[in-house]
C-alpha cells in the first residue's frame, strides 16, 4: 500500500504568498512600460532551463545555466530606472510617511519642507486652468532635484500666484518647461524634465509625459494644468490623478507639505 504524506509547514504557506506579492508588486511597477516585455522574455528563458533541467538535458542546461548566472547583473542593467524607482519609493515611505520613520529618529537632518504656498499655487491653477494656460509645476520634496533635471533660469523668488501666472503666459520668455519649487519659493523656470517611458492615452502630451517622468525618478510631487482643457491634474509616483478642482488640489497639497 503506498502511502502519500505531505507536509505543508507555517513558513511554506508564508513563502509563496511572500513570492507572489513580490511579483505583484513587480508587475505594478514595470506595468505599461517596455521593461515588462523584457521581464516576459527573461522569465521564458528561465521556464525552458527548469524545462530542460529536469529531462536532464545537459548539454541545453549548461548553456542556459550560464545564462542565468549573469541573470542578475543582466537585470540591475536593464531594470535600472525601475529598480531605482522602487527603492526611492520604500525609502521615502519608511524615511518620513511612518510614525517609525527615520525622519523622527533624526530630526536635526531632515530639513522641514512644511513652507509650501498651497493658497499661492492653488490660486494660479484657478487662473490658468479659466483661461487654458498650460503650466507644468514640480514641487520638490526631499529629493533634491538639481541633479535630474536641467534648471535653465534660476529665479529664486517668493512664491506667489501673480508670478505663476506671469511665468507661464504664452507671451513669456519663460513659460515653455517647468518650474521648480523649494520650500516657499520657485527656484527655477523654464527646466527641462525626463520623459516616462510609460504609454499614455493620446489626449496627455508632452506636459503630461515629463511630469510623469520626474515623479518616477524622484519623490517630488508635480501639478499640471492643460492647455487644451483647462483641467487640473497632480502626479505623485507615477500616478496620475487629474481632473481635480481647486479643493481637492487643496487637499492634497496640505496633505503632503502641511505639518499636522
Amino acid at each position: 500500500m503506498l502511502t502519500l504524506f505531505i507536509s505543508i509547514r507555517f513558513f511554506d504557506i508564508l513563502d509563496v504568498l511572500l513570492t507572489a506579492f513580490l511579483l505583484y508588486q513587480l508587475y505594478m511597477l514595470i506595468r505599461g512600460t517596455v521593461a515588462i516585455n523584457i521581464f516576459i522574455g527573461i522569465f521564458l528563458v528561465y521556464l525552458m532551463w527548469l524545462i530542460v533541467k529536469a529531462f536532464n538535458m545537459e548539454l541545453l542546461s549548461s548553456i542556459l545555466g550560464q545564462f542565468i548566472g549573469v541573470g542578475v547583473i543582466a537585470l540591475i542593467i536593464v531594470f535600472q530606472e525601475e529598480l531605482r524607482r522602487a527603492l526611492l519609493m520604500i525609502g521615502t515611505k519608511y524615511f518620513s510617511n511612518s510614525k517609525f520613520s527615520f525622519s523622527r529618529l533624526l530630526p536635526n537632518i531632515v530639513q522641514d519642507q512644511h513652507n509650501l504656498k498651497v493658497r499661492s499655487i492653488v490660486k494660479a491653477c484657478r487662473a490658468m486652468s479659466i483661461s487654458k494656460t498650460g503650466a507644468l509645476m514640480v514641487i520638490e520634496k526631499r529629493t533634491k532635484l538639481s541633479s535630474l533635471i536641467q534648471l535653465k533660469d534660476v529665479i529664486d523668488a517668493t512664491t506667489s500666484s501673480r508670478l505663476i501666472v506671469s511665468i507661464f503666459n504664452k507671451t513669456s520668455p519663460l513659460h515653455d518647461g517647468a518650474i521648480v519649487i523649494r520650500g516657499e519659493k520657485i527656484l527655477a523656470a523654464r527646466c527641462v524634465l525626463p520623459l516616462t517611458e510609460k504609454e499614455l492615452p493620446p489626449e496627455f502630451g508632452l506636459r503630461h509625459r515629463a511630469g510623469i517622468g520626474i515623479s518616477e525618478k524622484s519623490d517630488a510631487m508635480v501639478v499640471i494644468v492643460s492647455e487644451e482643457t483647462g483641467n487640473i491634474s497632480v502626479i505623485k509616483s507615477g500616478n496620475l490623478n487629474t481632473k481635480l478642482d481647486y479643493s481637492e488640489l487643496t487637499e492634497i497639497l496640505e496633505q503632503e507639505f502641511i505639518s499636522n
